[in-house]
């Protein structure tokens, strides 16, 4: 097997991050949620707006999240912590391809500030990862929490009728619980208070604020 240099590691996560901002990123075998789901009354253009500004925050969501695995993988140092990682972001992929669908399905176009989340997460990850495979899966666990409480405030949003965005919101919040469930069961760490009351609402805040109008 060959051993990657640090060029080859540094050209592999441009091409990645390229694939997840810019083009169609790898994904899992998994079925989109909203195949075969139509809703039981057309939306209005106030519906659609709303529903698009929503699932642009969760696109974006999902390109911080693929920022965040890169990183934690890439200084990971359990092999089997990576492998986790890796499995992670391409259902992560999944997320990021159903709510791209989702946009183009609405009209709606995706957050001019994406790169910005992206290589800001990667960052992080990377840094958690450095400091230790245990609070680096303490990250995930809540990460995944503030994906979960900006999801369930979408779909608490979503007009009675919107079943195809409520497919599609529902199953990604299933999938993020399992994320988090899975990081702790591998040795994740409970971060301290202030990252888990101040920093992460703090971060979670400015992302779903700004790219709700970028």
């Amino acid at each position: 097997m060959r051993n990657f240099s640090l060029l080859d590691n540094i050209l592999n996560e441009i091409d990645q991050s390229l694939r997840v901002v810019h083009a169609t990123a790898p994904t899992t075998e998994r079925p989109n949620p909203a195949n075969g789901v139509q809703e039981s009354a057309p939306l209005n253009e106030d519906e659609r707006d709303m529903i698009s500004r929503l699932m642009r925050i969760n696109h974006t969501g999902e390109v911080s999240a693929q920022g965040l695995y890169r990183g934690q993988a890439l200084t990971a140092k359990r092999e089997d912590i990576r492998v986790q990682m890796e499995r992670a972001a391409m259902e992560e992929n999944d997320h990021l391809n159903w709510t791209d669908k989702r946009l183009q399905e609405l009209g709606g176009r995706k957050s001019l500030l994406n790169p910005l989340f992206y290589w800001g997460s990667f960052t992080i990850g990377a840094i958690a990862g450095k400091v230790g495979d245990k609070w680096s899966l303490g990250f995930v666990k809540e990460t995944e929490d503030q994906v979960i409480k900006h999801l369930e405030e979408h779909i608490n949003q979503l007009p009675a009728h919107a079943l195809t965005d409520m497919a599609i919101l529902q199953k990604m919040k299933a999938d993020e619980m399992h994320h988090g469930d899975v990081a702790m069961q591998a040795g994740g760490a409970k971060l301290p208070f202030l990252a888990r009351k101040l920093l992460m609402p703090l971060m979670s805040k400015v992302m779903t604020k700004s790219t709700y109008y970028v």
